[in-house]
């Protein structure tokens, strides 16, 4: 069941052709601490161009490209729709209307092209601080960030009430605050991390911050979460994560 459930999570979070049947996805939504333990391998290989490719700018524009072929635009996806919705006044009815329009507004567009530079400046910032010995260290702090973002949308499955039926409500129904104490096991082990780096764990809690953010945000705008939520958490705590490693790691 644990072995199926992580394969579901590979599966729902990246392209890999794995993860795909029916038992795979039914474990994966009944186990929330499956997102942190996929977060370890989707890191290791989403950190390649960092620790393979020598230019900082050449290694920040292949891991931005490697990430979203490696994991898709879903996520993105429901990042445009959360910005569309916050764009919008009215109460949480309406923007959760505007959520579902599939057409892309300013505040979606803001909130993709705001996310991808940054994502692409933390990149270039590791591979500069990691140019010469320090390789290690930037797949460590990659690993940790992945790690978090995954921790912090199981953290809105956990506790978050979805807003309607569908990808939200198959996630959450099954889970509660009980299940996080699985996710922090889950999450736990980047500690070791520290190792290598502190910045590793430090780059963790940031992801794990921006996600109860979210939930919060999340609550108090369009009433609860969501597939788009949940996509939006995994993109803005990569980001999150990613810079706070960066910082620590060429400040300490």
């Amino acid at each position: 069941m644990a072995v199926d459930a992580v394969r579901g999570a590979v599966g729902f979070l990246t392209r890999l052709p794995v993860g795909q049947d029916d038992d795979a996805w039914d474990a994966f939504r009944r186990g929330p601490a499956a997102f942190p333990i996929a977060g370890y391998v989707i890191g290791a290989l989403a950190a390649i161009p960092l620790v393979a490719l020598a230019p900082p700018a050449t290694a920040a524009a292949a891991f931005l490209g490697w990430v979203y072929l490696l994991t898709g635009v879903a996520h993105a996806d429901g990042l445009t729709d959360l910005g569309d919705a916050l764009a919008v006044h009215g109460d949480a009815v309406r923007r959760r209307e505007v959520m579902r329009d599939t057409t892309i507004g300013v505040g979606g567009a803001l909130a993709l092209s705001v996310v991808t530079v940054g994502l692409a400046l933390a990149a270039f910032g590791l591979a500069e601080a990691g140019r010469g010995s320090d390789r290690a260290a930037v797949a460590s702090i990659v690993v940790a960030s992945e790690v978090g973002a995954k921790g912090a949308v199981a953290v809105l499955v956990c506790l978050g009430e979805a807003t309607h039926e569908g990808l939200g409500s198959a996630l959450t129904e099954h889970a509660g605050s009980a299940s996080l104490l699985p996710v922090a096991g889950a999450v736990v082990p980047t500690v070791v991390l520290a190792v290598v780096t502190p910045a590793a764990p430090v780059a963790t809690v940031g992801a794990l911050v921006t996600g109860g953010a979210v939930l919060w945000l999340a609550r108090s705008t369009v009433g609860g979460v969501s597939g788009d939520v949940f996509g939006a958490t995994n993109e803005l705590a990569r980001l999150v994560a990613l810079h706070s490693g960066v910082i620590a790691w060429t400040h300490w």
